[in-house]
This record gives structure tokens, C-alpha cells and sequence, in this order.
């Protein structure tokens, strides 16, 4: 295991690289998928992220850890992804991570429906307020994180978490997925 934040100069990038994947594999995925929600393509998008984290590793400066730097690179990526395809035309087929217990099937299937039309509405949302909602919530980052990966001011990361919300809130109750939201 190498110590990414200590002394790298005697490191080469292939080391580099293998640990920053080994580490931030996950996460970076679970970003990408709930930006396009296609697992596939969520594959195909972390790829080039670390296609470009190797072409780009040699000139990091250090201002940011590596995880936000990766997590900027990879949202990048999907905005890239949103730009060329259309997400209208976007068939969403979530895949829903099994649950340690054995729900009996009509929980699987609520939870199943649940799942999906909260990924969609998600997904449905304007750029700005997914991006903040998907780091704050899944990724469990502070606002000041997400500041720093976005380059945006944390007043304005709060509105748009908290207008988001509300957005999405909206979106749920006139749905009727799950009722009045509390």
C-alpha cells in the first residue's frame, strides 16, 4: 500500500495509479452511475477517468487531495457523457444492490419501485442540483468538500442542496411514489 499523500517521488505512476483505483474504484463508480444510470456506460466513464488521471498524473499539483480530483474528473466525464447523448432518451434500468436480509417479494418489489423512481428523479434534475445532491448525499462529502470538486462558493452549495431538495421533494409528492413527503 502506498501512502498517497506522503513522499511520491519514488513511486512511479503505474503504483500510483493501481492504489487510486483500488481506493476510489467505488465510490468514483457509484457517482458516475447515478449521473447516467446505465451501468455500462458507468464502466465505460470510469475507464476514461483514469485514462485521464494517468495522462494527467505527472503535472498534479497537490492543491486538492486526490479523491476530489478524481471525483471532479469523473463528474466531467459524465457531464461529457450527457453532452453527446441525450438524456431523454435514456432508458433507465437501475440496478438495485441486493439487501443483506431476504425481504419476502413484495418488499423487494416496493423497494425495487421505490429505488428506481427516486434514481430517475435524481437523474431528471437540473445538472447543478444532482451534482451537489449526489456528492452530499451518496458520497457523504461536507459542503466544503463539494465546494472544492465543483469550484463553487459554499453558500451557493447550500442553496442548491437545499433547492435541490425541495425540487426533488416536489418531483416525489407529484409522483405519488411515496405519499406526502415528511
Amino acid at each position: 500500500m502506498i501512502d498517497l499523500e506522503g513522499d511520491y517521488s519514488e513511486v512511479s505512476s503505474d503504483m500510483i495509479l493501481d492504489q487510486l483505483m483500488e481506493d476510489y474504484a467505488t465510490d468514483l463508480k457509484r457517482i458516475a452511475f447515478l449521473y447516467v444510470n446505465d451501468i455500462s456506460e458507468c464502466e465505460d466513464i470510469i475507464q476514461e477517468v483514469y485514462i485521464s488521471c494517468y495522462q494527467k498524473l505527472s503535472s498534479f499539483r497537490h492543491e486538492s487531495s486526490y479523491k476530489t480530483w478524481l471525483i471532479r474528473i469523473t463528474i466531467n466525464k459524465c457531464k461529457d457523457y450527457k453532452k453527446r447523448w441525450s438524456i431523454k432518451k435514456l432508458i433507465y434500468t437501475p440496478i438495485i444492490s441486493s439487501i443483506f436480509t431476504a425481504p419476502s417479494a413484495e418488499e423487494q418489489f416496493i423497494n425495487e419501485q421505490t429505488s428506481r423512481t427516486m434514481i430517475e428523479q435524481i437523474a431528471n434534475l437540473p445538472t447543478k442540483y444532482k451534482e451537489v445532491l449526489i456528492l452530499y448525499y451518496y458520497q457523504q462529502m461536507s459542503m466544503t468538500e463539494i465546494s472544492e470538486i465543483l469550484h463553487v462558493n459554499i453558500n451557493t452549495i447550500k442553496s442548491r442542496l437545499l433547492r435541490g431538495k425541495k425540487i426533488l421533494q416536489n418531483k416525489l409528492e407529484r409522483s405519488n411514489a411515496y405519499g406526502p413527503v415528511r
